[in-house]
């Protein structure tokens, strides 16, 4: 049966949220997201469309735009996004039951409308039009909409097809997007298809989802493996996975992880307190998630060499814990092993492997249970106090010392400020 899909997007979402609250026009106004505490290499979050007109690239860096435009600075207020988002997502409620739709991404949405059709005696685009209006009465921010047969064709009809379109909605079926796709440029234009991939097929003459189509599947599976399977039914308008796919897919294994980019070089030895900073939390998100971990894997990134490999390495514990007492010394034993102390740190990933509910783990005789539950009750009681007063109301001595991090990332959403 053939299904009709709505992705909507939410246009320049934070600097419009940022314009609605100083009653100014996103479409008219220049203003930037960006932190002015950071450097002007810092990246915009956003900004209006009223900027993308004057030829300022989205996610461009301060220093980038031309010292002839005058703009506003929005300092970023990540928990009012988010809190903006939810509203907009009880607007999608009053329309599509939640087992239809499908949050992309905090201002993007896909929806599955088929079943609402006929109910609301509307076409698709009708009902498109009719959600994108709720939402700017109700929010002030403009959206726009893609309109698919199935969720990819829905997404590019909302990335390529909308933006030309005079009411923001723009519409596809496969025979449509072969007629009026297949020779559109560049090849990064559609969804999953980065500068990489786009490099390596016009090595070999491949610059459209045409020349794809029409390409050796056997060079495309050469070149790609696997995900030669996707370029090949994307670059037909095909996509077999639906949003019921979506809300039923249960992955085989899970992990915890944590990432951040330092605001400027760390030394050997403050990189190994922000990854002793770091890896705490994750045994306290994993003791209030009643979660136990196996191997920690580590991934370094280092400032300034772009050709050098990053650090990475993995510590298998001799049991499934989530306690500060095992796992903070295997981390920081792994760092120093696979770190070179002559070069400075620019990005960390701690992640957590294959992690379990508590309830499955079995206890090693070699390790004091009886500390271990007393480690487990102070874990506990830190948890109950941050929960109750706040992420700061308990902080160990590490995060006090010069280069600690972790006062700063309580106060951020996504890494930059919540706004709070």
């Amino acid at each position: 049966m053939s299904r009709t899909y709505l992705c909507i997007d939410l246009k320049s979402f934070y600097a419009s949220v940022e314009c609605v609250a100083r009653d100014l026009d996103p479409m008219t106004t220049n203003l930037v997201v960006a932190d002015p505490e950071r450097t002007e290499k810092t990246i915009c979050l956003a900004i209006t469309p009223a900027m993308k007109a004057l030829g300022v690239k989205n996610r461009c860096r301060i220093f980038e735009i031309p010292k002839s435009v005058d703009y506003i600075v929005a300092p970023p207020r990540m928990q009012k996004y988010v809190d903006i988002s939810a509203d907009i997502y009880s607007i999608y409620l009053k329309y599509i039951a939640k087992e239809d739709i499908h949050v992309y991404s905090i201002d993007e949405a896909f929806m599955d409308v088929t079943d609402y059709l006929a109910l609301y005696r509307l076409s698709a685009r009708e009902l498109g039009f009719q959600i994108m209006q709720d939402i700017y009465e109700q929010t002030g921010i403009r959206s726009s909409c893609g309109i698919g047969t199935n969720l990819y064709l829905a997404k590019i009809a909302l990335d390529i097809t909308a933006k030309h379109a005079d009411d923001f909605i723009g519409e596809l079926t496969e025979k449509r997007y072969r007629e009026t796709l297949w020779d559109h440029r560049p090849l990064t234009d559609f969804w999953r298809v980065g500068a990489g991939t786009a490099r390596r097929l016009d090595a070999f003459g491949i610059r459209t989802m045409g020349d794809i189509a029409g390409a050796d599947e056997n060079l495309l599976y050469h070149l790609f493996g696997v995900d030669a399977e996707l370029l090949i039914d994307h670059a037909w308008g095909r996509e077999p996975v639906t949003i019921h796919d979506i809300k039923t897919y249960r992955p085989r294994t899970n992990c915890l992880t944590s990432g951040q980019v330092l605001g400027c070089d760390y030394p050997y030895d403050k990189g190994l307190l922000i990854v002793k900073e770091m890896m705490d939390l994750l045994c306290l998100d994993l003791v209030e998630k009643d979660l136990v971990t196996r191997s920690i894997t580590l991934h370094i990134s280092y400032t300034g060499r772009l050709n050098a490999p990053s650090a990475h390495g993995t510590v298998n514990l001799d049991t499934d814990t989530n306690s500060d007492l095992i796992i903070l010394p295997a981390v920081a034993d792994l760092y120093e092993k696979i770190v070179n102390p002559e070069w400075s740190i620019h990005r960390v990933n701690i992640t957590c492997n294959h992690v379990m509910p508590e309830a499955y783990h079995q206890y090693n005789f070699f390790i004091d249970a009886q500390e271990l539950e007393k480690n487990r009750e102070v874990q506990k009681a830190v948890i109950s106090i941050k929960n109750k007063f706040g992420k700061d109301a308990i902080l160990k001595g590490m995060n006090l010392e010069e280069g600690a991090t972790t006062r700063e990332r309580n106060h951020q959403i996504g890494g930059h400020r919540s706004g709070e």
